[in-house]
């Protein structure tokens, strides 16, 4: 069994702060197994962080969060980065392509980009995991809605911290039954449904926090853009 952290962003997201080493250290002194770095239509990062995991006892899992046309979209497995903005399913395929896993995470808050708003359910069932727990979510009902439709349509169960922040990677987890630890085998895994998911939810001031940094960085870089 490998306890792995599938959704972390590192200050390459327009909404993170720290740099990969941060998460790296913090995923090892929680004894996390694996890691996937997962920022907004960025890989650079993660693939760093991919690089750099061995030097921390942990699996690196290349990946980012996609912003396609009907919300986001975690890709996991990837090298190459995946446009922003194209349709869902052509997204999905876009992962696919490089071997990648599809996971949707967080699909019922709309607030938060979940694509249920541009989407159907229908559509939303040809991922190849759903996230049923987001430990940002201020309320538990997003996570029960997506626990129950992915028990209804049988498809594997993620968990991720979402964590914007070092200190918040492993809130959420996904515990994955394989003994191999590559990245191929977790991956293998979680296709396969062989995953469980425990978490707590992350504290509302923090949550909170990183938000309003988060909104911080973006005004710094919109003006910095301006300027240019």
């Amino acid at each position: 069994m490998q306890s792995v952290e599938l959704h972390a962003h590192s200050s390459l997201s327009y909404d993170g702060r720290d740099p990969v080493e941060l998460l790296l250290e913090q995923a090892s002194g929680v004894g996390l197994d694996a890691l996937a770095v997962t920022d907004h239509d960025e890989i650079d990062a993660s693939l760093r962080a991919a690089e750099l995991a061995p030097e921390y006892g942990l699996v690196g899992i290349p990946g980012m969060e996609v912003t396609c046309a009907a919300g986001h979209v975690l890709a996991l497995g990837i090298q190459e980065a995946i446009p922003p903005h194209l349709p869902f399913d052509e997204t999905l395929d876009r992962i696919r392509e490089q071997g990648g896993l599809a996971v949707v995470p967080h699909p019922f808050q709309e607030s938060r980009h979940g694509v249920l708003e541009h989407i159907s359910k229908a559509e939303l069932a040809t991922a190849d995991a759903i996230e049923v727990y987001n430990s940002r979510l201020l309320t538990g009902r997003s996570n029960r809605q997506a626990e129950r439709f992915a028990r209804r349509k049988g498809l594997p169960m993620t968990a991720g911290s979402d964590a914007h922040i070092a200190e918040m990677v492993g809130q959420a987890v996904t515990n994955v039954g394989t003994d191999e630890r590559t990245v191929e085998a977790i991956l293998d895994a979680i296709r396969e449904g062989k995953t469980t998911v425990e978490g707590k939810r992350t504290p509302w001031r923090i949550s909170f926090r990183q938000a309003a940094g988060g909104a911080k960085r973006r005004v710094k870089n919109g003006i910095a853009e301006l300027l240019q």
